[in-house]
């Protein structure tokens, strides 16, 4: 509480003696469609300061009375430059209209995604949609999550792996955000596609380190994406056609220049044609994105916005696997002043897992769903200091799992593991300050709480204890329960606190060049339950208690940023260190799937990662990109309780399942002309860590390996190269149907990487053999692409 009333005393002090001063503030759109745009740059040319358009387009600075030249400047639209005498507090809304490139002037300038040297942001990667839509990717679906991993510090588990991996932590250590609402499973076929359709996504920023306290949940990284408001202007259609998937979106004015409307649909369709075989396998998925935007008056406006998205894999017909997100979320933008905006969200998240088999004749679903309330303030105190604060309420249902018979003359009954339910409220308040015409911070803390309801029956174990240790085997066992202890509804069973700072800066070396560190702490709550390398659809989640401690993150970080040629080249490095307590691990044969008493198989134990990320781009020009890599270590320890214990892995530190000593990546994007655009990705990285047998023993004439530490090996390293073209038709200028073709080959030559090495008895010689499973070769792809 001494910390807030600082906080607060500070800010109130910042605006008393600020009120001599005026505002200039408004909302930044596209003419075209009225989109809002986020992180429009808005100079005040004089004063050779400024500031940014937040997620809903809305700008406000505070200046000292007088006359100044006013630039709003973005990405692929016409700057506008204007005179405003500031007399007094001024509103101005303005519309950007798009760029209107000639053949010879194909130029991309004022790039969002270089770095800004001023601001005391760092470890934040921005990568545009028009970007994005320009590289390759496999099967010709334009893809998000594979974008990010040309990033330093992001990789993944493997090829077809789902989820990512951020400096070193978990592909559960990610808070995924879409329009604000907790995206559960990212990944399409088993992470074959993203579940993003880029059509519908207006922006997307990832935070690595240096995490705003308005974030929280998770311990790795946060990954904002919010979608397109829909075109208010006129109505229009954009899609794809491509060899597996197609996707559609339309958008129009519900009223024109008050309200709009978007609408997208996405669906693969290869499963289609193996029923021309007779083949009873396949493996589909099929999204819905949807927006509402009305604009009730200059002070408020009212979004409502969803995803729903299901994957569907079958064989035979007697397995039957079904998953996917369903969100909502019900938004209300007010400006209480030119200085006060805020956001107020009620949100629904909701991951299932549903499974079918015939076979054995019982349905197994399981997930869980969030109901979440936030309040959002952003105060915008004067030219050197902008404030947010807020609070949100998030309540937790899990589902870990139900069987139940799908034959009505089962004499199975249906089987419900214990639901579990939580309560996760939090308030934060974080601060902009430009301490002198050098130095700039920001700061802020989070206020987290958890409280793990009932109702429920809990074991009770000896000493506290659900795992036991056997002293004669060396080896970790299920502790036998003593007893157990009921909860009533909403009855608290375990809870938990903790304060999580934030602290970021930047000193400004010259107009090109500064320097940046940054620390934070921040709480997770909440544990994937998993014995793979990365998130499959079967992963159950679950919530802390006095048995699973929540994860918190410690990490520190110092960075060195450099544009050159007034931004036309940009560098930035990068180190950093984080340690992660009660990070889960777990015992030897160790049984995950439907246990009603996970406690019994996991031990708390600790994580940490380190390393040195690299970035250098190409902004501007007909040819452009950026090259990364990353120089980390990740590694888990779970040491023994007392003396006696020998741990995991004898409790040392082991790598963990996506560590990547090496990860290089070079991306460019080359417009020849009007007509022709290429792209292309090389990656290379250290393989995924394994544990490969360190010899073998005969036992009734068979020969069963034994194991060493865990992950002391890696598989072979891993490398590709991707290529993609776009032919853009001259006479698409003045025709209101545009279209595009997208030529592209994923793994150009035919690179059999490895997804996993196993080894067995030859059947026939009897001898040992190592046997290479790889999933791509080379794969052509080619979607065509259309507006009007």
């Amino acid at each position: 509480m001494k910390l807030v009333l600082l906080f607060l005393s500070f800010f109130f002090f910042n605006s008393v003696s600020s009120q001599e001063k005026f505002s200039l503030s408004g909302t930044i759109s596209d003419s075209n469609t009225n989109e809002t745009l986020i992180g429009v740059t808005v100079i005040i040319e004089e004063l050779k300061t400024g500031t940014t358009t937040n997620e809903y387009g809305f700008y406000s600075i505070t200046l000292p009375k007088g006359n100044y030249t006013v630039r709003y400047t973005y990405i692929g639209f016409q700057d506008i430059v204007e005179q405003i005498n500031l007399t007094e507090n001024i509103r101005k809304n303005v519309s950007l209209k798009e760029t209107d490139y000639q053949l010879d002037e194909i130029i991309v300038s004022e790039n969002i995604e270089k770095p800004n040297i001023e601001k005391p942001e760092m470890s934040v990667n921005k990568i545009s949609v028009n970007t994005i839509k320009k590289l390759p990717v496999v099967l010709g679906e334009t893809d998000i999550l594979k974008s990010i991993l040309t990033l330093p510090g992001v990789t993944n588990a493997g090829e077809g792996q789902s989820g990512f991996n951020v400096r070193g932590g978990a592909a559960d250590q990610n808070l995924i955000l879409l329009d604000e609402a907790t995206i559960y499973n990212s990944s399409h076929l088993f992470g074959f596609f993203s579940v993003f359709n880029a059509d519908a996504i207006k922006d997307l920023k990832l935070y690595k380190g240096g995490v705003p306290a308005r974030f929280g949940g998770r311990v790795a990284s946060v990954l904002d994406i919010y979608q397109k408001d829909g075109n208010s202007n006129g109505f229009h259609i954009n899609g794809g056609i491509g060899l597996i998937s197609s996707r559609i979106l339309a958008e129009g004015p519900i009223v024109k220049d008050k309200g709009s409307f978007l609408v997208a649909g996405r669906s693969s369709y290869a499963h289609l044609f193996l029923k021309l075989t007779d083949n009873e396998n396949s493996a589909y998925f099929y999204d819905l994105n949807t927006k509402l935007s009305y604009k009730l008056n200059d002070n408020n406006n009212l979004y409502l916005s969803g995803y729903f998205g299901r994957d569907v894999f079958s064989l035979n017909k007697s397995f039957v696997n079904t998953y996917g997100n369903s969100v909502l979320n019900l938004r209300w933008n007010h400006l209480y002043t030119d200085k006060l905006f805020s956001n107020l969200s009620l949100i629904y998240s909701d991951y299932y897992y549903g499974l079918t088999l015939d076979f054995v004749g019982f349905n197994w679903d399981s997930g869980i769903k969030n109901y979440n309330i936030k309040y959002d303030f952003k105060h915008y105190l004067n030219d050197k200091t902008k404030m947010t604060y807020g609070l949100n309420a998030v309540y937790y249902d899990f589902n870990p799992g139900k069987i139940e018979p799908n034959n009505d003359e089962s004499s199975i009954n249906p089987d419900q593991l214990d639901k579990k339910y939580a309560f996760e409220p939090a308030f934060y308040i974080d601060a902009e300050q430009k301490l002198s015409e050098k130095f700039s911070i920001n700061y802020g803390l989070r206020y987290s709480l958890f409280y793990r309801l009932g109702s429920q029956e809990i074991n009770v174990y000896a000493n506290n204890e659900a795992v036991s240790y056997d002293n004669e085997l060396k080896i970790y066992e299920k502790a036998t329960p003593i007893g157990t202890k009921k909860y009533g509804t909403n009855e608290v069973i375990a809870n938990f606190s903790n304060l999580e700072p934030r602290f970021s800066m930047a000193y400004i070396i010259n107009k090109e060049q500064s320097v940046k560190a940054s620390y934070n702490r921040m709480t997770q709550y909440l544990h994937l339950i998993s014995n793979t390398q990365s998130p499959t659809p079967l992963d159950v989640w679950a919530p802390s208690d006095d048995f699973l401690k929540p994860q918190i993150l410690d990490q520190f970080a110092i960075g060195y940023q450099k544009n050159t040629k007034n931004g036309k080249y940009s560098f930035e490095v990068e180190s950093f260190y984080k340690y992660v307590k009660n990070r889960l691990d777990y015992i030897d044969g160790a049984d995950l799937i439907a246990n009603n008493a996970i406690e019994q198989v996991v031990l708390a134990g600790k994580s940490r990662a380190y390393g040195l990320e690299i970035l250098a781009r190409k902004n501007e020009g007909k040819l452009n990109g950026w090259i990364s890599y990353t120089l980390s270590r990740s590694e888990q320890k779970t040491e023994g309780r007392t003396a006696e214990e020998t741990g995991i892995n004898n409790g040392n530190w082991y790598k963990t399942g996506w560590d990547k000593t090496h990860n290089l990546s070079v991306t460019g994007v080359y417009e020849l002309n009007e007509k022709w655009s290429f792209g292309s990705i090389f990656s290379l990285q250290t393989g995924q860590p394994v544990t490969y047998p360190n010899g073998q023993y005969v036992y009734q004439g068979i020969s069963v390996p034994s194991y060493g530490a865990r992950n002391a090996n890696n598989l072979p390293a891993y490398h590709r190269l991707d290529i993609s073209a776009t032919l853009t038709p001259r006479n698409n200028v003045n025709k209101k149907w545009k279209g595009e073709w997208v030529f592209g080959i994923y793994n150009v030559y035919s690179r059999k990487n490895a997804a996993s090495i196993s080894f067995r008895q030859n059947a026939d010689s009897g001898n040992n053999e190592a046997v290479r499973l790889s999933i791509f070769g080379i794969v052509p792809s080619v979607t065509y692409n259309f507006k009007f």
